[in-house]
């Protein structure tokens, strides 16, 4: 007999001790990420064959003190390396730990290796070589403590690494994680009384796979080409052979008797196929059922119980905390109309999340994801409930949902005059006006786009999650849209270009009109819509002084001031922006009026730079509204609207023909003008004058000054 030691992952030593025990294996000790067993050769084989958890075994060697790197020369020279290793093959070192004196493991795992061919040259005269990808032999050696543990790796490659999965999602969860899940959530002796599993956000596919290879009674090492002990020199294939046999054998009585289907459901196409084809790899293509679905979908596969396992994201690597909140709400909601009698185990790193849901677990696991500490959560659905739901669809509010209903409503019905009077179709029906619901709620014909104000750290998510879900369903009563037609967002501080980042990838845009002219919209893709609905009354102002002008657009964003210029009446318009993305979006704005090219030019560059070139062009109108602050790695310089807006505005000046006026605005809500530093030229504060009814709630949304040439 001898000792190994089988690693895996932290937080399931226990469940491997089990495992190793229902393979007929003596464990003596289980420590932190692995147990020690008492076995022989086979034993070590029968691990590396049929583990669902393991990630190494390592066969023990030699063991000593160690503070030096001459001790550890000395310590590894122990070793007899032509019991292991063919003079002239090929070797990979693992290194882990350190010492006072040895504190960097690449250059532990050169010691070791210099060790070993040191020993084999002077034995031989031939020198082994180093392989990283598929040696010969593969040792590991541990420093912890002032005692090295140097050991040969059986298992080669990590366990882990099945050998099916060749291509992964965003955020993978590995193969033996995925098995531990599966055992702690009961199976694969569910399989008996639940004729089905469902993954509905299966990404690669890999709980699916596991739990296949599992109830079908497929060795995990049977998928695999070599082990780390193939080509080593003790290897004994008389007592592997009969092992893989064996294995195959179960295979092939596995599938035969196996009464489970299995289901994997994805929003994504393509990850879908990645799943499929790695479910043939794996040998079990032809027991899964893969279908593109949304979770709004979900819905039992097939009649009769089942068991749901899923990772769904947890925003640490994909995905926003909002937004997943209301994924997993939708389908604690799904789970509790269509999954009676079934067993639900969903592993998540982030428990608050979970608790939207609204099921209670019957018992919960820490797991551990790589660094990130999870949470495996078990529940029974169970077919009778003692307190029938709500009728599906149904909108049923809590006492202050109704009261932000309330409010959404008499704003409504307020603007309403206002509304049909102007002819206006995007406009602001809600902006924080109770505390407990900080979202604008603003009209773009019969769409909704929501805005939730990112809440302080000290308030509760799951109760800030449930407010938003009160606004999302209140919203289609009171205003009477489709829920569907309701878009929500999170507003966060910007920092550099990620105001022009996309937030999602729907190509949606649709047409809205104001004061004439068209304008392209998208409300799913990026942090904004593409028209600033504050400063609608200042785009009127352009519009109506435009005509016969010479007309600049800094910071033109999308484009919808040059557009009201050029309506009308504009000679000519220049639209400056560092966006490519914007400028393109502004061009398709002003050819959607019936503008392109001519008289009409857009220049993509960092406007602050651009006023300071040396350009002969000058103008009669200018419209300047820079963003507040800018890191963009696009701009020589960080922008600070309230630090350089002198420096803008008299660079600005510089531009404007003698009779000429500049309007310049900002959305800082602190900001304040240095009229002493601007005192060459006169300047009107018109910030009342551009706040339409639907901003005169919230006073501060932006600031606008018309500012001329003296004389």
């Amino acid at each position: 007999m001898d000792e190994f030691f089988v690693t895996c992952p932290k937080g399931i030593e226990g469940l491997l001790r089990e495992e190793l025990t229902a393979l007929n294996i003596t464990v003596a000790k289980e420590t932190p990420a692995g147990v020690h067993v008492d076995a022989g050769l086979v034993d070590a084989y029968r691990v590396c064959l049929w583990s669902r958890l393991a990630n190494r075994v390592l066969l023990p060697l030699a063991e000593a003190p160690v503070d030096s790197a001459d001790d550890l020369y000395r310590a590894v020279q122990q070793v007899d390396w032509l019991e292991h290793l063919r003079p002239a093959g090929t070797l990979a070192v693992d290194f882990s730990g350190r010492s006072s004196k040895i504190i960097n493991t690449h250059f532990g795992a050169q010691r070791v290796k210099d060790a070993i061919v040191d020993q084999v040259r002077q034995k031989t005269g031939s020198r082994p070589a180093v392989e990283r990808r598929q040696p010969d032999v593969r040792i590991s050696v541990h420093l912890a403590k002032g005692q090295a543990s140097i050991a040969l790796d059986l298992s080669g490659d990590s366990l882990h690494r099945r050998g099916y999965r060749k291509e992964a999602g965003l955020a993978p969860m590995k193969e033996n994680l995925a098995a531990a899940v599966l055992y702690r959530a009961g199976w694969p002796q569910l399989a008996d009384s639940h004729s089905q599993l469902l993954d509905p956000m299966c990404g690669s596919g890999t709980l699916v796979i596991e739990a296949a290879l599992m109830a079908a009674d497929i060795a995990p090492g049977l998928l695999r080409q070599r082990f780390g002990f193939s080509r080593w020199l003790r290897h004994d294939k008389s007592l592997w052979k009969p092992l893989v046999e064996e294995a195959e054998q179960r295979r092939e009585q596995g599938l035969e008797r196996l009464g489970v289907r299995f289901f994997g459901f994805d929003r994504d196409a393509e990850v879908l196929q990645r799943a499929r084809d790695n479910a043939l790899r794996a040998g079990v293509g032809e027991l899964v059922e893969w279908r593109e679905q949304a979770m709004v979908e979900l819905a039992p596969p097939q009649p009769g119980p089942g068991v749901l396992v899923t990772n769904p994201p947890y925003a640490e690597r994909i995905g926003d905390a909002g937004e997943l909140m209301f994924m997993y709400r939708q389908m604690g909601e799904r789970l509790k109309r269509q999954f009676g009698g079934w067993r639900v185990a969903l592993f998540s790193g982030n428990p608050e999340q979970c608790k939207v849901i609204g099921l209670k677990a019957d018992r919960q696991y820490r797991l551990f994801n790589g660094a990130i500490e999870c949470t495996l959560f078990l529940y029974t659905l169970y077919a009778e409930r003692e307190r029938p739901l709500p009728e599906e669809g149904a909108v049923v509010l809590g006492e202050q949902a109704q009261m932000f209903a309330n409010r959404l409503k008499k704003n409504f019905k307020a603007l309403s005059k206002w509304v049909r009077r102007e002819g206006i179709e995007c406009y602001r029906v809600y902006d924080a006006d109770m505390p407990e619901y900080a979202v604008a709620v603003d009209l773009y014909g019969d769409w909704v786009h929501v805005q939730e104000y990112a809440p302080p750290r000290s308030v509760d998510p799951v109760k800030a999650f449930e407010r938003l879900q009160d606004v999302v369903k209140a919203i289609p009563e009171v205003l009477d849209v489709r829920p569907e037609r309701v878009v929500l967002k999170q507003r966060k501080r910007q920092q550099g270009a990620s105001q022009y980042d996309r937030q999602g990838q729907s190509d949606y845009f649709f047409e809205v009109q104001e004061h004439g002219c068209r304008l392209r919209v998208n409300l799913h893709d990026y942090l904004d819509t593409g028209l600033f609905l504050d400063h609608r009354p200042v785009r009127r102002r352009v519009q109506a002084l435009a005509a016969g002008k010479d007309v600049l657009n800094l910071f033109c964003y999308t484009g919808t001031a040059t557009v009201h210029a050029a309506v009308g009446g504009a000679a000519s318009t220049t639209s400056v922006d560092m966006s490519a993305t914007y400028l393109a979006w502004a061009m398709k704005n002003m050819a959607l009026n019936g503008f392109g090219g001519g008289p009409h030019h857009f220049i993509q560059a960092d406007c602050t730079r651009w006023l300071q070139q040396r350009h002969p062009q000058t103008y009669d109108l200018i419209f300047m509204d820079p963003p507040t602050f800018s890191n963009s790695k696009r701009m020589e310089a960080v922008l600070d609207i309230q630090r350089d807006h002198v420096m803008l505005i008299e660079a600005a000046m510089k531009r404007l023909r003698p009779d000429g006026l500049l309007i310049f605005s900002n959305n800082y809500r602190r900001f304040r003008l240095d009229y002493e530093a601007l005192a060459a030229f006169d300047i009107r504060d018109i910030t009342a004058q551009t706040l339409d009814p639907d901003f005169k709630r919230s006073a501060g949304i932006h600031v606008c000054f018309e500012i001329r040439h003296r004389g």
